[in-house]
């Protein structure tokens, strides 16, 4: 199938949309799949408002359908509700094409964390946005009963994996074993992801507990964060077998984010045999297990009891999850266009 994937968020951009679509569209060309990404590079860009490291390209929707067009796509999906979103949407609107959508981040809480608006505002662009889609795709039974409960009823599952690189045995990180944590008895705690005010990091920093708290990944919050707290490691980005290495060197995994949809890098850590503290909100009420996870809504005991479980039962977990069964219910959920784009193009 030649599918078509259309995406504000993309590379060099560092996250979990990302991070998904990279590893999805691995595994559909692996299949035999045709991929076209439609993404902000080599497109004419503005920086984003509150966040200038994230480009929000400028393509009418005349360019990204010539693109579509061009391909011979037979399916399309749309991945993100910005600016090439919108204008893959208006094009497949105006030539009657079905399309899939995906619902990624709790676009109305982040967007309340970093302008103050109100979410319920923003709740009527996210109806207005999916509605129409052959289908909106979802990470967790959570996200799916909160998008039902506003209105949007053409709801998919679509679930995620980890790498290879992601298991219980290799090599440490040499960054982390040079704080002595472990030589000290101290158990090292670790966030992974992007640093922004979003993520809710500062909740891990002030935490009043035991231990070294190391941070890995970079934003705009980061230098704010490492003037606030001095004592935290801050190890920037790390991919692939170096970021697994921090996972399997830490003794938890704190993940202090109320509004992301699924966190990825949750997963990520329990395949290292890293068990993981969060607060009950949607994506850790879904991935974690009394044996992989702990939850409360002070921190700090959420953090002791991930510090007494099992890692053996952590990775037996992790393990479950693959991006060979993400990408087959990526496709068992697109809208095949058949003739009609032929028709319109």
């Amino acid at each position: 199938m030649r599918i078509a994937i259309v995406t504000d968020a993309w590379a060099p951009q560092v996250n979990g949309v990302v991070r998904t679509l990279e590893a999805v569209i691995a595994e559909l060309r692996a299949g035999g799949h045709d991929v076209l990404v439609v993404s902000p590079s080599g497109a004419p860009s503005l920086p984003c408002p509150t966040y200038p490291e994230i480009r929000l390209a400028l393509m009418t929707p005349a360019a990204v359908g010539r693109r579509i067009a061009a391909f011979g796509a037979e399916a399309v999906h749309i991945a993100t509700e910005g600016p090439l979103g919108l204008s893959a949407r208006r094009w497949c609107r105006a030539r009657r094409l079905p399309f899939t959508t995906a619902y990624h981040t709790q676009f109305p809480d982040y967007v309340a964390a970093r302008t103050g608006a109100d979410p319920e505002w923003v709740w009527r662009y996210v109806r207005w946005f999916h509605e129409p889609a052959a289908a909106v795709l979802v990470s967790t039974a959570t996200i799916e009963r909160t998008l039902r409960a506003h209105g949007l009823s053409r709801v998919k599952r679509w679930g995620r994996g980890v790498g290879r690189a992601f298991r219980p045995e290799g090599a440490l990180e040499p960054r982390m074993a040079a704080t002595g944590a472990r030589a000290d008895g101290a158990p090292v705690l670790l966030h992974v992801g992007r640093v922004a005010v979003e993520k809710n990091i500062e909740a891990f920093l002030a935490a009043e507990v035991a231990g070294v708290k190391v941070v890995v990944g970079d934003g705009p919050a980061r230098a704010a964060l490492e003037r606030r707290f001095p004592d935290a490691l801050f190890l920037g980005a790390l991919f692939g077998e170096d970021l697994a290495a921090a996972y399997r060197a830490a003794d938890a995994l704190v993940f202090p984010s109320r509004t992301d949809t699924f966190g990825l890098v949750m997963i990520e850590a329990l395949a290292c045999g890293t068990p993981v503290a969060a607060f009950p909100v949607p994506g850790p009420v879904d991935v974690l297990t009394p044996a992989t996870g702990a939850m409360a809504e002070r921190l700090e005991e959420a953090i002791a009891r991930a510090l007494t479980l099992d890692r053996a039962a952590c990775a037996a977990a992790g393990a479950g999850f693959t991006w060979a069964a993400s990408a087959r219910q990526f496709l068992v959920a697109l809208a095949p266009l058949g003739a009609a784009l032929r028709m319109v193009a």
